[in-house]
């Protein structure tokens, strides 16, 4: 999260641990003030360290202020912040922009950080800079929306078309092929009440389990009782049962971040959003 400006006037970052309280400034360098989109880097499994990424546009404008439109961004360039390090250890400029949408999903897995564009593919940043292109696993259409989970020691791919939602898992050691696992409708996944909100959902696959969580903006219709909020479900896939959690009300907003409690005392957890 972006938080008290520095000693220049550009913000910090803070990462912390939710369960423990514990958290720990990044100091923002010359460069962070063009940045358009930070993410974190950290699997628990491998180590206590943490990266932090800070991605730049292709264009600045006035003042070397970045140029953003919409809700996408064309990367051109990475810093990469190591906690072991205790330092911005890296900062790279690649050839070719990417297109990416700046509320969209990140996972940190095998070393990289991946990422969509809105072409559908999937672009893995490794710590030192380097970039991988993973092509997507299902066909897809302009205005389809992607994700990446991790679920069951695997990356997934998600994609909201206009009919279903679509997931496959990234496959071999390699991680070079991807396999469909599952193709649910939205009627399934949503119910006949709310299966034509198709675009005012958000979905999350489990990290463990065959089972995605959504999250639903309802927008009631003028003369009806119903009234707007959000609310919270799953969709069960081996057994196609779908479950009303919880309405989380009419004030929550996205984004919605993934999270899993850990409860050693380590300091790295959520790079909270500014």
């Amino acid at each position: 999260r972006r938080t008290h400006l520095g000693p220049k006037n550009i913000a910090d970052y803070v990462v912390c641990n939710p369960v423990t309280e514990r958290w720990v400034v990044v100091r923002a360098t010359n460069c962070s003030s063009n940045a358009s989109i930070a993410r974190l880097g950290f699997d628990p499994a491998v180590s206590s360290h943490f990266h932090v990424f800070e991605f730049a546009p292709a264009g600045f404008a006035g003042a070397n202020r970045p140029t953003i439109a919409g809700a996408t961004t064309d990367i051109k360039s990475v810093g990469i912040y190591s906690s072991q390090a205790a330092v911005w250890a890296r900062r790279a400029a690649w050839k070719s922009p990417i297109s990416v949408r700046r509320t969209s999903e990140s996972v940190f897995f095998r070393g990289m950080l991946h990422l969509c564009t809105n072409a559908g593919l999937v672009i893995g940043v490794g710590v030192e800079g380097n970039r991988r292109v993973i092509r997507a696993p299902m066909t897809h259409s302009d205005g389809d929306v992607h994700n990446v989970y991790l679920s069951q020691g695997q990356l997934h791919f998600a994609n909201k078309g206009a009919s279903e939602q679509s997931i496959g898992a990234l496959e071999g050691s390699n991680g070079e092929n991807w396999t469909l696992k599952h193709n649910v409708t939205y009627l399934q996944l949503l119910g006949i009440e709310f299966s034509s909100f198709v675009w005012n959902y958000d979905a999350f696959v489990h990290p463990e389990k065959s089972v995605i969580f959504i999250v639903l903006n309802y927008s009631a219709s003028p003369g009806t009782s119903h009234q707007s909020s959000t609310k919270l479900m799953s969709y069960t896939v081996d057994s196609k049962e779908r479950r009303f959690i919880c309405d989380l009300g009419s004030n929550c907003r996205a984004p919605y971040i993934s999270y899993v409690p850990l409860f050693i005392g380590i300091l790295a957890l959520v790079l909270l959003p500014g």
